[in-house]
């Protein structure tokens, strides 16, 4: 793919600003999180930051996606504050159905910007706005073919700029800032629920730390939120599990919490249009041509802390049904990933002391190495005992057991790129009896090998209230050190409903403490879960599988493990945006 800058003057005394994206078969797109690639960080409009899918808390019969847009927004960002772009489309995309390529479910977004008085340089002033924005909101059910307009003119609440600017008489006169929210909030004809306008940024991470060669928890300095009182712009949907599910059945139809018929896949995306005019005489540049995707984002801090930097762009330009066929590309950053080089003290363990308490399995079980370069689990390949497992050739072992010295595509490759099944041996080690290839404790499936890097979310699975006392952002981890631990569910290999089987990775719900998790991930705490212990485990002489170096990885904290403001227990469940006349950093 070729990116051309050409600029020449037009007799029209036009500057033209073309952008020549040539697509080729062998691009994927994809993005991660804040600024996470050198073009997209120069477009912020268009800049994917997050991507949210969870079992609604208080709805149970509906899931709600969140895509956030638009990184770094400050509340006191004046006098040009940051709104949705015009001559853009927000898309979110569902995957639902295994024997359909590509997109089954698209939601679109556009948005309409107008200067409702041009005449001052505020904001808002006497009843008025500047931007006035409002959306356009479109679904697609035969894989973007076609569109159906679902709401025209919808509402996207202003900034919260002030009080004088939002309750004032001089301003709006609204009663308060939630007032404009919950007016915001708009219902479709088929039960669809959706709000779009400015929240408080709802992820939490000390981007300081982890972006100074992985100082988190930071070791001589304080630990800050990077993301503390900024906003960030959200498209939030709360919709009917039915509509999501491929042959509409309503979740009370399901065969079971686990049931793989009611697995979906999601990605959120932006696109612009190919072609750039910048007039001369200050007027809105002309946008035409071809739309061309120029964000992406599945799994959070994949092209931000996995991809590298050389890479980066050429993975945003790509769709996650084209993955697949470009693991010859990006294959080994997540069969080897860079970040394990800095968990091994063979590798650059030593330099990067923050990571001191994860360390990955470099014989577990006496023999299995997952270091990078190392072989994992590859030793199996052919061997009797992958029969009917997932590493079996017959079954999914071509994808999940592909090569020797590709450690991490058994753990963390699935992950991120076709979800984990319920079969042996992605079950808990409960009921194993030592040996991680016989059948288990299920604790997920999210299978949906159909594309890429996508957050994927098994809809039957039921919500843990966010009042639960075993309620954990720590998620899928969490769920796993209960169904080792707790007797509750540690006593039998039936299907249970474990506390946090709703989390990360098995889709995002905002509380999950993501970063953690990955982190804790490359440090094969997945591995741990399924019976692949770490070294200090000695089978036969080592009474427990709960060794130091497992409790060092559980124990791991980068410092920051909760979002700055509080989470709504309604729709749209994000936080209020920060008043720009309040915050302070």
């Amino acid at each position: 793919m070729k990116n051309v800058l050409q600029w020449r003057f037009l007799p029209s005394q036009k500057v033209m600003l073309i952008f020549l994206l040539v697509l080729s078969a062998s691009f994927v797109l994809q993005a991660s999180s804040h600024r996470e690639a050198p073009l997209i960080a120069n477009d912020p409009l268009a800049d994917n930051t997050d991507l949210y899918a969870f079992r609604s808390p208080d709805n149970p019969n509906t899931i709600t996606i969140i895509a956030n847009y638009i990184p770094g927004e400050l509340p006191f960002g004046g006098p040009n504050y940051f709104t949705f772009g015009e001559n853009i489309r927000y898309e979110i995309h569902i995957d639902n159905d295994l024997s359909t390529p590509g997109d089954d479910i698209i939601y679109r977004f556009t948005f309409q910007q107008v200067n409702e008085d041009p005449s001052t340089f505020f904001n808002i002033r006497l009843g008025k706005q500047n931007l006035k924005t409002t959306f356009t909101m479109e679904r697609s059910i035969n894989g973007g073919m076609s569109f159906q307009t679902l709401i025209s003119n919808g509402i996207v609440p202003p900034n919260n700029i002030g009080p004088r600017s939002i309750e004032g008489g001089t301003g709006l006169g609204a009663t308060n800032y939630e007032s404009l929210i919950q007016a915001a909030i708009a219902t479709t004809s088929n039960g669809e629920k959706v709000f779009c306008g400015p929240v408080d940024d709802p992820f939490y991470v000390d981007l300081g730390g982890i972006f100074d060669l992985g100082d988190s928890p930071r070791q001589t300095s304080k630990i800050r939120d990077g993301l503390a009182k900024y906003n960030v712009h959200s498209i939030a949907i709360q919709i009917p599990i039915s509509i999501l599910q491929k042959d509409g059945k309503n979740v009370d139809q399901a065969a079971n919490i686990l049931d793989g018929d009611f697995v979906i896949g999601i990605w959120a995306s932006a696109s612009r249009r190919a072609i750039r005019t910048l007039n001369t005489d200050g007027t809105a540049p002309d946008d035409m041509g071809d739309w061309v995707q120029v964000s992406r984002l599945g799994m959070p801090l994949t092209n931000e802390a996995v991809i590298p930097v050389g890479f980066k762009d050429r993975w945003n330009f790509e769709t996650p049904y084209q993955d697949l066929s470009n693991l010859n590309v990006y294959g080994n950053f997540f069969y080897n990933p860079e970040l394990a080089l800095y968990m091994d003290d063979s590798q650059f363990g030593g330099a990067v002391p923050a990571f001191a308490g994860l360390r990955i399995q470099s014989k577990s079980l006496g023999s299995f190495d997952f270091r990078n370069g190392k072989d994992g689990l590859f030793g199996l390949k052919g061997n009797p005992a992958l029969a009917g497992t997932a590493l079996d050739d017959a079954v999914f072992g071509t994808l999940l057991l592909p090569a020797a010295a590709s450690p991490r595509a058994v753990d963390l490759w699935p992950i991120f790129h076709t979800g984990v099944p319920n079969l042996a041996p992605y079950q808990l080690a409960t009921g194993k009896n030592g040996n991680p290839l016989a059948a288990g404790k299920p604790f997920i499936n999210n299978f949906l090998p159909n594309g890429g890097d996508m957050l994927r979310l098994n809809m039957a699975v039921p919500v843990t209230p966010r009042n639960d006392p075993n309620f954990s952002p720590l998620g899928i981890v969490q769920a796993a050190v209960l169904g080792l631990t707790n007797s509750t569910y540690a006593g039998n290999t039936d299907i249970q409903f474990i506390p946090n089987m709703d989390g990360f990775p098995n889709g995002r719900r905002l509380e999950d403490d993501v970063t953690r998790i990955e982190l804790q991930a490359v440090a094969g705490v997945a591995l741990a879960a399924i019976g692949l212990w770490y070294d200090d485990y000695v089978p036969g002489s080592t009474p427990s599988p709960v060794t130091n170096l497992l409790v060092n990885v559980l124990q791991y904290s980068t410092g920051v493990e909760a979002n700055d403001a509080t989470f709504r227990s309604e729709f749209p469940y994000v936080a209020a945006p920060w008043r720009g006349t309040e915050t302070g950093q």
